[in-house]
């Protein structure tokens, strides 16, 4: 068992801005950190976030930029200027384009004068599996051997952490610096459907794990009283 206090991020994974800031209405209290992914943001764009953040909400965008250097630069400091507190970009992306990405982050952050968002990697997703890697390469691929390699670049690029399953997550804590950030998806409470996740695990084992923060989506928007099932999720983590 870690030890670390672990929180929980709720993913607005739904279909437009007025079910979103619903949620943001019933859930603000309990959890303030909120998941915009690439579908909401895509549908709702910056007035979303804003929205978010006059709620008292932090907000999380995970857009996972993947693209040449001066491009994800771009976009990250479209990001700062946002106000967000976390975002995510590709470790495939390359040595540079993840340097360049933290530089960008620090120096615009510093400019506005507001604290410098967290610069997530994301590794390997969730909803993979080793046998999907092999399609890229004859080559036999061990998800946490390229997790390990993935990690080491984006912190020597300047990274504060990354996004993994569970099954990772124990060996980076294990491994890397104490305050080197982890973020997991795939998290779904006992008794609940996998979806469309392969690597997944309940908040208790993602937390004894080491993860710093749960991406948590249907399991909370999809419940009947979506305030209630994050209770329970908290309530989970307290006694932990």
């Amino acid at each position: 068992m870690s030890g670390r206090e672990c929180k929980v991020i709720a993913a607005l994974d739904v279909q437009d801005g007025p079910r979103a800031l619903e949620l943001v209405d019933q859930l603000i209290g309990k959890i303030d950190f909120f998941k915009v992914g690439s579908r909401l943001f895509t549908a709702e764009g910056p007035p979303l976030v804003k929205a978010i953040r006059e709620k008292g909400g932090r907000v999380f965008i995970d857009l996972k930029f993947h693209d040449i250097p001066a491009t994800v630069a771009g976009a990250v400091k479209a990001a700062c200027g946002l106000g967000v507190d976390m975002m995510t970009l590709h470790t495939t992306g390359g040595f540079e384009m993840m340097k360049e990405a933290s530089r960008t982050a620090a120096e615009v952050s510093a400019e506005l004068g507001r604290d410098r968002p967290v610069l997530v990697g994301v590794t390997i997703l969730t909803s993979m599996e080793e046998t999907d890697l092999e399609v890229i390469s004859p080559v036999k691929y061990n998800i946490a051997d390229i997790v390990h390699r993935l990690a080491s670049r984006a912190e020597e690029a300047g990274l504060d952490g990354i996004v993994c399953s569970v099954w990772e997550a124990g060996d980076i804590r294990e491994k890397f610096r104490d305050d080197f950030v982890i973020v997991t998806p795939g998290i779904r409470p006992a008794g609940t459907g996998m979806d469309d996740q392969k690597r997944v695990a309940t908040p208790a084992r993602a937390a004894e794990a080491g993860s710093d923060y749960l991406v948590i989506g249907r399991p909370i928007y999809q419940a009947p009283r979506p305030a209630e099932a994050a209770a329970g999720i908290l309530e989970e983590l307290e006694v932990l």
